[in-house]
């Protein structure tokens, strides 16, 4: 291979700047500029948990083969902030660029070898063409995103169809912007700047059906198509925007008939919300809440409450860097186990998995009908990655099969109970399986009531304190927990016999997860692959741990919570599981999951050790 021709459509860009400066626009455009030309790409947006003047970094990574998780080595480095230059510089792979402004000299501690400079007078270009105005300093932003257009072959009417889609209806601003755009072009092909490392190049129908979108808008999408009525939350980062998003396409979506369908509520806290959607859930309604750790801690005693109550309702968890208030703006798993033994007592919780924007809107949809079938609470987990950064997907696809509203008992059922001499008890396990029978508030039938609380009670709702029936709801509850196993999303597994090494994934993780599976494939390493989609777990999972020698499993916290909940459901295989761990706060990156496993493979768990010790020193 001529080491001397460029990659093709393989690149890495990371630009740093400082938060409202208005970056998010320039960023936007040129992603979605290489979205448009057909080629797959994704997005990671590092900005801080302020509103103005901290540093910021938004990477795009470019993949002829559809590969989006972040990359450990940068191409190209856009340094258009001082105060992280000094770093940002090191980020830059041998061989790779940096961007920057010259308007003033380069400081001597901000040159290294083996990387390519190109200057760019960007303020200077802006004070020529732009008005002094405060809008002078974020259309600077724009400048690089010419810069960048020439050097890796955007096409200028591909970054103005961009400008159309973006701001069509404000003329004005789009030709603001492209004069800036067409400054830094403008300035590379006059300097006449070149590079060999890699060129962009149109794919024909490369991205033709497929869309730009985040989780927490996919997940709101599926959850008014789940049929989701009352939605109470509190504001909280990174989970916002899903709420903002539901009040944004419900009164879109639900307007056919013109009768008020649903009903949004910010609450005055995260205690309240939980609250408001236990209500409704027992009122009938399918109800959620949307929060990220902070507030699924305030959410626990009301989470209780549900479990015990049996009350359907659900909690979209979109995790960040905790624990506290942590890092509001970074991405994480660590609210695992928080999830999965919500509150107080004997809890274990059903908790729904995507890793992508399809099984974010289809797990959302499903989630009402888990909650609903086993009477119970459902989190649907998410992270910060995936909720709030921007990935291209296949279309989502609306299932049309009908509500699973559980075992719900109308007026009508219960005079045929009555005939048949069976006797409502709301908690009295019929089937066996740990599922009950409910009656919604509003049936008409005289045997429809039943007290709900959270203190103990028997089969028939009332109230116990005999330690049989507080042991018989244990127990029945357990045993709903068993059934939900062969009810939830299964494992995706790609596995190949005589294989003794596997991996194991889950979540946002799951990007660098398959990248890093085809690269320790290539390089010689025969391992077989296992997406985690949903607790409790099933057999699956068991099958395939047990297949294996070594089973790596990838997370995004310091103690391997999910690690603790594949050991405590099998403890006689736990000694196969070797955690890979990554938890600095940023989307875990695929080089990250193939130094460990390679670094194991060499030297043993020592090897992991060693590994994370060297990344602690070189972050230093």
């Amino acid at each position: 291979m001529d080491t001397n021709q460029p990659a093709i459509n393989d690149l890495s860009i990371s630009i740093a700047t400082e938060n409202g400066t208005g970056s998010a626009s320039a960023n936007n455009v040129l992603f979605k500029a290489i979205f448009k030309m057909g080629v797959p790409c994704s997005s990671k947006n590092m900005f801080p948990s302020n509103i103005q003047g901290l540093p910021t970094w938004y990477q795009i990574r470019a993949s002829a083969e559809g590969y989006m998780a972040r990359k450990d080595a940068i191409d190209v480095m856009v340094m258009f902030n001082d105060a992280t230059a000094a770093k940002d510089i090191y980020r830059v792979r041998d061989g790779g660029i940096i961007v920057y402004d010259d308007s003033t000299p380069l400081a001597a501690n901000l040159k290294r070898d083996g990387v390519q400079y190109f200057g760019v007078p960007a303020n200077k270009l802006i004070q020529k063409i732009v008005p002094a105005s405060p809008l002078r300093t974020k259309q600077r932003n724009m400048v690089y995103v010419g810069v960048l257009a020439a050097l890796f072959g955007i096409d200028m009417e591909t970054i103005k169809a961009v400008l159309q889609d973006t701001f069509g209806k404000k003329p004005a601003v789009i030709e603001s912007n492209l004069v800036c755009i067409e400054a830094g072009f403008n300035h590379v092909t006059e300097k006449g700047y070149s590079q060999s490392i890699a060129r962009l190049q149109s794919i024909p129908n490369g991205n033709k059906g497929k869309i730009i979108t985040e989780g927490n808008t996919a997940c709101a999408l599926g959850a008014i198509y789940g049929g989701a009525s009352v939605v109470a939350w509190y504001p909280i980062t990174p989970s916002s925007s899903l709420a903002e998003a539901l009040e944004h396409y419900m009164p879109r979506l639900r307007k056919k008939d013109g009768k008020a369908t649903y009903a949004i509520v910010q609450a005055e806290d995260e205690i309240a919300a939980a609250g408001m959607i236990a209500g409704a859930g027992w009122a009938g309604a399918r109800a959620m809440t949307s929060t990220s750790g902070p507030g699924l801690s305030l959410m626990n005693e009301t989470i209780g409450l549900a479990y015990f109550a049996e009350i359907p309702c659900v909690f979209f968890i979109i995790q960040r860097g905790g624990p506290s208030t942590g890092l509001p703006t970074r991405t994480q798993q660590a609210d695992i186990q928080l999830m999965y033994y919500a509150s107080h007592g004997d809890t274990r919780h059903i908790i729904l998995i995507p890793h992508d924007m399809k099984s974010s809107f289809d797990f959302a949809r499903r989630s009402f009908d888990v909650a609903e079938r086993f009477q119970t609470p459902v989190f649907v987990m998410m992270d910060l990655d995936l909720g709030m950064n921007l990935w291209s997907s296949e279309p989502l696809k609306l299932d049309t099969a009908p509500f699973d509203r559980g075992n719900v008992l109308s007026a009508a059922d219960l005079e045929q109970w009555e005939k048949q001499g069976k006797k409502f008890r709301r908690y009295f396990d019929y089937a066996g399986d740990g599922l009950t029978y409910r009656t919604i508030p509003g049936n008409p039938s005289r045997k429809a009531a039943y007290f709900t609380r959270g203190s103990g009670h028997d089969a028939d709702a009332r109230y116990s304190e005999d330690e049989k029936d507080y042991k018989d709801t244990l127990d029945r509850l357990r045993r709903k927990f068993e059934t939900a196993r062969d009810y939830v999303p299964k494992p995706i597994v790609d596995r190949h016999e005589g294989v003794k090494t596997g991996l194991v994934c889950f979540g946002s993780s799951y990007e660098a997860v398959r990248e890093a599976r085809d690269r320790l494939r290539a390089s010689g390493l025969r391992i077989n692959h296992l997406l985690l989609r949903a607790l409790p777990l099933t057999e699956e999972s068991r099958d395939f741990l047990a297949a294996h020698d070594v089973v790596y499993l990838v997370e995004q916290n310091r103690d391997a919570q999910m690690a603790s909940i594949f050991k405590d459901e099998w403890p006689e295989l736990a000694a196969k599981i070797v955690s890979v761990l990554v938890y600095n706060g940023l989307p875990v990156s695929t080089g990250e999951v193939v130094q460990q496993i390679k670094s194991h493979q060499a030297n043993g768990r020592k090897g992991i050790e060693e590994w994370q010790e060297t990344k602690r020193i070189a972050s230093i």
